[in-house]
């Protein structure tokens, strides 16, 4: 609730009010405008543009770690040749999405989400939202949170020892400084994910040295990054990529030792000989435990054949004043240490949510059909696959609200809660199936997922895909008119 000193203005009410103006904010707003054309809603975003992650990241390199043909809206197909590309190129794609179908209009940037209660009484969301100092109070039928997955203001923390110690900069890549120079720098990169993955090749074409610190590396699949077909073909493309990564998803889980053979296999082809595949790229984990990070055309492991570019895999001993000492002793000098090693995982975007003046917590609930939470009604959060796409996710969830939202319509239904039955056994399964440290440090903060009907997680994506549109959306719903 705000404080009594700030000034609210005069409650404005909406059909729907999104939250975020990232990928998942887009999609969903055009969802709402072209299928509830006389609806009135909002994408309120906290940030001064659009864009989500990708106004966020700014380091060097920053890419997607999925192909666009997937990535892009399927109502707006990727209109280049390159499946994976920078941050700047989404973000120009994604305002010109926004301008080509008039949903700029919706957006009001620097509008904050910090509370949002549901009353039954009425029937509809109060939210709380500041923007210049004031906190504005708004009403909503529905709530749909594009906040993404992680948290956007503070990295995920983890133990360097003795990195207090170090005398040159410390940088984490989810704050890269504008314009920073590192020309001729010696930069050490701790991490071994998609980030350290991605910024390396692009350090080491203008500093001194890079050398990746790992305590254990990461598979690493290498793309083509071109698709010379004529521009028609592109929307085909879309289902192409996401049938293909899939059934690599599928592959790795059912023959991981089959799966493994054929990465290591790539890495040592693509590997100078002075660089060894064990330990350096031999996992310990199975493919797909943990997501795949993408070389586009073998940038990654070309990057080795640079002899400014080096790897070292162990157990970090101490950070010194001007090195990083390894428990095998090797010492790294380094002018710049950059910590590569998560992101903070929650959900929400901070945003303090209760129904009826009791807060929930989303480790208390249990998601229904990947994009509502038990107790909480009219709500709808976006989230993606861990084995394809943001996107993808992103229009399943769609899809259900759309068909959800026009099934209530149909039955004069006012909201729509889901709700696990007191005497149902629906078993458990995690949210989020990833075995990443980021994901096991939040797994106890994140809701659950049960083994049978609308409780199961997504992660068949022929079948999802099929459900979203056509499949029952009722089962475990509670309707009130």
């Amino acid at each position: 609730m705000p404080s009594p000193l700030e000034k609210i203005q005069a409650v404005e009410t909406f059909d729907f009010i999104i939250v975020g103006a990232g990928v998942s904010g887009i999609n969903s707003a055009y969802r709402v405008q072209t299928e509830f054309p006389h609806a009135k809603f909002a994408i309120f975003e906290s940030r001064e543009d659009i864009g989500g992650t990708w106004d966020l990241f700014k380091y060097p390199g920053v890419r997607s770690d999925s192909d666009l043909h997937t990535y892009s809206f399927p109502w707006h197909p990727w209109p280049h040749s390159n499946p994976i590309v920078e941050g700047p190129l989404i973000v120009k794609y994604l305002k010109e999405c926004m301008l080509q179908y008039g949903i700029d209009r919706y957006v009001r940037f620097k509008h904050k989400v910090i509370s949002m209660n549901w009353s039954s009484k009425e029937q509809q969301w109060t939210l709380f939202i500041q923007h210049d100092g004031l906190v504005k109070e708004y009403k909503s039928r529905f709530v749909v949170l594009g906040t993404g997955y992680y948290d956007y203001e503070t990295p995920r923390q983890t133990t360097i020892p003795g990195i207090e110690n170090f005398k040159g900069k410390v940088i984490h890549p989810q704050f890269w400084p504008e314009e920073y120079d590192y020309s001729g720098q010696k930069m050490a990169i701790i991490g071994s994910g998609a980030t350290a993955v991605t910024l390396l090749p692009s350090l080491v074409k203008t500093a001194g040295k890079v050398t990746m610190v790992q305590r254990s590396p990461s598979y690493i699949l290498s793309m083509k990054n071109n698709d010379p077909g004529p521009s028609w073909t592109r929307k085909y493309l879309r289902v192409w990529y996401a049938m293909v990564l899939y059934l690599i998803a599928l592959a790795c889980q059912y023959f991981p030792t089959y799966s493994r053979k054929t990465l290591l296999k790539a890495a040592i082809r693509q590997l100078p000989a002075s660089v060894d595949v064990d330990p350096h790229f031999s996992p310990r984990y199975k493919p797909w435990d943990q997501r795949l990070c993408l070389s586009p055309d073998g940038d990654f492991f070309e990057a080795f054949h640079d002899p400014r570019t080096n790897v070292v895999t162990g157990q970090i001993r101490q950070v010194t004043e001007h090195a990083i000492e390894m428990d095998d002793g090797q010492i790294i000098d380094a002018d710049v240490i950059i910590t590569a090693t998560g992101l903070k995982m929650m959900l929400g975007g901070k945003i303090d949510m209760s129904v009826d003046g009791r807060k929930v917590q989303w480790k208390d609930t249990t998601v229904w059909n990947g994009c509502m939470i038990s107790g909480v009604p009219n709500m709808f959060f976006v989230i993606g696959y861990t084995t394809v796409s943001w996107t993808i996710g992103a229009e399943e969830t769609a899809s259900i609200m759309v068909r959800l939202l026009k099934f209530m319509a149909a039955r004069g239904a006012k909201s729509a809660t889901p709700c696990v039955p007191k005497d149902a056994n629906i078993g458990y399964e995690k949210f989020w199936d990833l075995s990443s440290t980021y994901s096991l440090e939040a797994e106890a903060q994140l809701p659950k997922c049960g083994k049978v009907g609308p409780w199961k997680p997504r992660g068949q994506l022929p079948v999802d895909y099929v459900h979203a549109r056509w499949g029952d959306i009722t089962t475990g719903l509670h309707f009130s008119s």
